[in-house]
């Protein structure tokens, strides 16, 4: 690692910085988060095949044992009942305190660890609104707030300056995980400690200004803003937050709440008492996390809703012949059906990646189902017609290949411990597998 690196961080920690410094030659700290909305953690514990140890960041997330490998390819994974999160990264969302029926902005979402777990606080109530600026990361970010099985959720890809002003005054809380110069991830990605430079700290923490100031016209009044990073770099911490305050006068600090970590670095007359750092000395890599409160009102976009528009008899009876769909609302756009139980918004010229769930992809006026409809936690109980398989079938069934299982016809969910993983479609002699090629074990 670079020396001026080392001697910034020799200067910021004093004491502990022999400690700092032993941690770098250390294992990068793993963990697991569940999601409660397929799974409980007694359920997790007696399914999970390694050991558990609890994190202190948040209750529904655990430290990995270091010599864990592929876990990734486990099928509560792939089922979306955990997400692989290093233990901190979890702690902002749980200072960000979702509650069920609030409206939430993440405003730099990919890869999805923060979404995940703000959908599943939200437990299908509410709104996520998820975004990401680069296209290919939003790609990501979809497909794994697709696996996890949420649909009141909005994907969206568009510049952050665009999307707070379409959705002024919309949001209960907003969460801005600010892209940064990484110093906290230098142990998992290589790169974070080779392009390391000063040059590179201050631009960040310009852009990352720039986007906090736009986070905040999309906040309701008295609503709150998270801002978190995975650096240590004050440029980027402290210094952004007083610059944030010193630019918006309609907001204030507000303590996190939360006894993990420790208190900032004293930087200027900031107080530093309400914010929360955590080093590895704290258990958890690189993490930074201001709270905010916005304490006066500015005037707000309207939220415009789409008509609801009721779905083709022929779609609806093939959609039925599957499960059976609870009340709710549909549109059909670029020939692919969506589902949410809520109104879908409008959102202008903002590029929509997907609203709601994805229930299927309408080819010569058939229906074929897509994989997030067997996917969704919240449409989990009402499929008419699924297969458990062992593990062994499950590997199989992971590899794309057809399952020599008899006595089903048509679309199946495929079950492994109660947990859908996929779906296949049967003819009574074979189920035919439909897992996505693209989630296929090589």
């Amino acid at each position: 690692m670079k020396e001026e690196f080392l001697q910034r961080m020799e200067a910021m920690l004093m004491e502990e910085y022999p400690i700092f410094l032993n941690t770098l030659d250390q294992p990068r700290f793993r963990g697991v988060r569940l999601n409660t909305l397929k799974i409980d953690q007694q359920r997790f514990q007696q399914l999970f095949p390694y050991a558990l140890k609890p994190t202190p960041f948040c209750p529904n997330a655990y430290y990995l044992e270091h010599d864990v490998k592929q876990i990734g390819n486990h099928p509560l994974h792939m089922s979306g009942a955990m997400y692989l999160q290093e233990p901190s990264a979890s702690s902002a969302v749980e200072i960000l305190d979702v509650k069920e029926g609030d409206w939430v902005l993440d405003l730099c979402a990919a890869p999805g660890g923060k979404s995940t777990q703000i959908a599943e606080k939200l437990a299908h109530q509410g709104l996520l609104i998820a975004n990401e600026i680069d296209a290919q990361r939003a790609q990501v970010l979809m497909s794994n707030l697709e696996r996890m099985g949420f649909g009141e959720v909005i994907v969206t890809n568009s510049h952050p300056h665009m999307l707070c002003q379409t959705c002024r005054g919309w949001f209960d809380k907003v969460l801005v995980d600010a892209p940064c110069s990484g110093e906290g991830m230098m142990k998992k990605h290589d790169e974070a400690a080779r392009g390391w430079s000063l040059e590179n700290i201050h631009a960040c923490a310009k852009r990352q200004l720039e986007i906090l100031l736009d986070a905040v016209d999309a906040l309701k009044d008295q609503g709150f803003l998270v801002y978190s990073t995975c650096t240590y770099a004050q440029e980027e911490n402290e210094a952004v937050v007083l610059q944030l305050l010193a630019k918006r006068s309609d907001l204030v600090l507000v303590d996190c709440g939360v006894e993990f970590g420790r208190q900032g670095i004293p930087y200027d007359d900031l107080d530093v008492s309400k914010i929360r750092r955590i080093f590895p000395m704290d258990q958890g890599e690189g993490h930074f996390i201001a709270k905010f409160q916005k304490i006066v009102p500015t005037s707000s976009s309207r939220i415009l809703y789409k008509s609801s528009q009721p779905l083709a008899k022929s779609y609806r009876e093939q959609l039925e012949s599957i499960l059976a769909m609870p009340k709710g609302h549909y549109e059909i756009h670029h020939d692919k059906v969506y589902y949410r139980r809520e109104s879908f918004l409008d959102l202008k010229n903002i590029r929509v990646l997907r609203q709601g769930i994805l229930c299927g992809i309408i080819k010569k006026q058939r229906l074929e189902p897509h994989h997030h409809l067997f996917m969704s936690s919240y449409l989990r109980p009402y499929f008419h017609q699924i297969c458990e398989v062992d593990d062994e079938n499950w590997r199989r069934y992971q590899g794309g290949e057809e399952l020599g299982i008899s006595g089903y016809q048509g679309y199946t969910g495929i079950v492994w411990n109660s947990l859908m993983v996929g779906f296949a479609k049967g003819n009574n002699m074979v189920l035919k597998n439909k897992y996505p090629k693209g989630l296929r074990r090589k």
